[in-house]
């Protein structure tokens, strides 16, 4: 077996010297191509981008929702729905009244406009109120009339819903109060501006100019990062057309697009400016700057694609379209940085290198030089290395606690906002008939009538169930369907327990009395049944995303502690946000509404910030690499790692950290939990992690951090991030 310090000699090339221009690899070509060609390489990103705007503009979007499950209750359920023809196929909205002198008394106003509601388009069946007396409140003020729509929420277009409610709301005086709920309902309600991207954009603008002293050089890591969100978000709408994408999955799009864009671009930026202080002229600045940190971001955004497209792995629709959308996203991103910045910094390099060379001589006059603090930090945590580490990784430890107990499940109308149409017909439901009206289950029976009466009367005396609806029966006439109301909430843990008991404890028995097949579905169950499939899939996605993100660090570093340490520091700031979360949303922490994480979280957060992870990972430890290789001093190898990096890890964590905390003014939940999750973890990883445990746990190392056995060294290819 070989020596920690004979194996670690061939990993890279030492760090570059500033006389040696022959040393370019590349990416260092690739920036002399857009310094030769700046002129074109700005004006192609300019018409490329122009081009998918008006090609999308043009196209327009398709975005979908696709939450189908093979497999589950609940898909079963909507398939036999469409096979036999039932007009329960569809999932429904409720269109609530209420009368404070009896809603009867308006029975002529409600009458005609629900006979015109079932003649519009979208809409398979109206089931009046005053057709079914369980439909009206016991002291007769409050009323509901079943919409059924002729296919799930998102089969039907958002304009057809939209004319539901306008037509509803139509007959609403100062007597009679008409809302519209459902799932349906919610996503055809206006949706606001896009006040968290301007929040994040101005305050990325804010920390650059603070960061660099200049409006010139906090500008270009913006402009390359807009130019890149621009890009993408025409080229996923486009791909709409080809692929199943969510239509929540735009604003994604901003949050992830303009952190990760101006993050790469300020990787390579400060690179740049330490190459400008360290004496290259800007030519020379920009090939070193793009063969260094612009790998660097490169490998950091592979990693990212690679931890999204292994979203695949979970098999869901939606999420699929999801973590394509935001991988193309971030390989636009990854692209504009490694060509259009490039083109940028040749084009301003004679002012930026003034700007940079007045700034190093203040510093100089005042007796500083740059990274002084960090090189102080880093001494400080070498000095107690095992008390730093315990610190950090006890104060991680505490926050994931919470994420054991996390509960997975979707936002309904009790979260939409107060002035929602969605919110007062769940809120009034909940009054007239108790909070479960506001998520029925529906349970399929595959029988006779007889075999759905049956059914029905065993449902309506099961412990949790409030109410439940005549069996309706199908076109064909071998299904019924029976609506069944619970006594719980659709989020509340109550209604989780009554899908299972009616699965596992009811429906059997009933089947071999009746010999029908009984099957719980609708949103409800749907929801249930996607959060469990979910919660089951994740640890094979973990797994496979470490793993290949362990093996890509094993190559590039050719060590075999720096992989594990990444992994099991990333998954600890990854876990802590998700306690975070948990504590918010989950247990109403901070005057949030209490309820279930939106099952998408974790898998999304996780993709993400895992990758993201890689960027502040490879950009210190490989700025440590270079000392250690030239050196050979493991101490002073540190020292200067954290020196050289801990300003512009420190700023680009800022700046993702408010893109995406912006995202918690949004009015939508889930918006706010994704945006919450990134920020903590952006800020736990690139503070508690990068700046404290990393440096602790490779002074620690020493010179065995960069030991690989001899045998897998000879194996291993030879790759370089320096």
């Amino acid at each position: 077996m070989s020596s920690p310090r004979g194996s670690a000699a061939p990993l890279a090339p030492p760090l570059l010297d500033p006389t040696d221009s022959a040393r370019i690899g590349r990416f260092g070509a690739l920036a002399g191509w857009a310094q030769r060609h700046r002129w074109a390489a700005i004006v192609l990103w300019m018409t490329v981008v122009a081009a998918i705007t008006l090609g999308s503009s043009a196209a327009g979007s398709a975005y979908k929702n696709d939450f189908t499950l093979p497999g589950t209750d609940s898909q079963a359920a909507t398939d036999l729905f469409k096979k036999h023809g039932s007009d329960q196929a569809g999932d429904s909205v409720e269109i609530v009244f209420k009368d404070t002198s009896g809603v009867k008394d308006s029975q002529a106003a409600i009458e005609p406009m629900l006979d015109k509601v079932k003649q519009m388009a979208g809409v398979a069946d109206v089931r009046s109120p005053f057709a079914d007396s369980s439909a009206v409140s016991k002291d007769g003020t409050i009323a509901y009339a079943s919409v059924t729509l002729d296919g799930k929420v998102e089969d039907v277009p958002k304009e057809d819903v939209a004319k539901i409610i306008n037509v509803a709301q139509g007959i609403s005086s100062d007597d009679l109060q008409v809302e519209v709920g459902g799932e349906a309902a919610r996503n055809a309600q206006d949706k606001a501006g896009p006040t968290a991207e301007l929040v994040g954009i101005v305050a990325a603008l804010v920390i650059l100019v603070l960061l660099f002293g200049s409006l010139l050089a906090a500008c270009l890591p913006l402009i390359t990062a807009l130019f890149a969100v621009g890009g993408a978000i025409g080229v996923v709408a486009l791909a709409s057309h080809i692929f199943t994408v969510a239509d929540f999955t735009p604003p994604i799009l901003m949050l992830v697009g303009l952190g990760v864009g101006v993050d790469y671009a300020l990787l390579i930026f400060y690179r740049y400016r330490q190459e400008l202080v360290g004496g290259a002229q800007p030519d020379e600045a920009n090939r070193k700057a793009l063969d260094s940190a612009g790998r660097t971001v490169f490998f950091a955004g592979c990693t990212v694609i690679v931890a999204l497209l292994g979203l695949v792995a979970l098999g869901l629709g939606s999420l699929q379209g999801i973590a394509l959308a935001v991988a193309i996203t971030v390989l636009i991103t990854m692209a504009a940085s490694l060509v259009l910045l490039p083109a940028l910094l040749a084009l301003f390099g004679q002012r930026l290198q003034r700007h940079v060379l007045k700034q190093t001589a203040r510093t100089a006059q005042k007796g500083r030089t740059e990274g002084d603090r960090w090189r102080a930090l880093a001494r400080a945590v070498q000095r107690r290395p095992i008390p730093t580490m315990l610190v950090g990784v006890i104060a991680l430890l505490a926050l994931s606690a919470p994420a054991i107990g996390m509960r997975l499940g979707f936002a309904d109308s009790g979260n939409d906002p107060e002035e929602t149409t969605s919110r007062q017909a769940y809120s009034l439901l909940a009054e007239g008939f108790g909070p479960g009206f506001n998520g029925p289950l529906i349970v399929l029976v595959k029988g006779d009538q007889a075999a759905g009466e049956a059914v029905q009367a065993e449902l309506a005396k099961t412990d949790g169930v409030a109410a439940a609806s005549p069996a309706l029966p199908s076109e064909d006439g071998e299904l019924s369907t029976v609506f069944v109301y619970p006594t719980t909430s659709p989020q509340d843990e109550g209604t989780v327990d009554l899908v299972h008991h009616l699965r596992e404890d009811i429906a059997p028995p009933l089947e071999r009395d009746t010999s029908a097949e009984v099957l719980v579905g609708g949103s409800t169950a749907a929801s249930q049944d996607v959060s469990e499939t979910l919660a089951n899939r994740l640890p094979l996605f973990v797994a496979v995303v470490v793993g290949v993100s362990s093996l890509l660090l094993l190559l590039v570093f050719r060590s075999i502690w720096i992989p594990v340490k990444a992994a099991i520091l990333n998954l600890l700031s990854i876990s802590a946000a998700l306690g975070v979360i948990t504590l918010v949303f989950q247990h109403g922490w901070f005057g949030a509404e209490s309820g279930p994480i939106e099952a998408f979280i974790p898998a999304l957060i996780f993709a993400i910030v895992f990758g993201l992870s890689m960027d502040y990972e490879v950009f210190l430890v490989s700025r440590i690499h270079e000392e250690w290789t030239r050196t050979k001093d493991h101490s002073l190898s540190v020292q200067e790692g954290v020196a050289s990096t801990g300003k512009v890890i420190t700023a680009a964590a800022a700046i993702m950290m408010f893109v995406f905390g912006a995202f918690v003014l949004s009015s939508d939940r889930m918006l706010q939990q994704f945006g919450l999750g990134l920020a903590v973890a952006i800020f736990l990883d690139a503070v508690v992690i990068r700046c404290l445990i990393v440096p602790a746990v490779m002074q620690k190392l020493g010179k065995w951090a960069w030991w690989l056995p001899a045998p897998l060294a000879r194996k291993l290819p030879k790759m370089s991030i320096e």
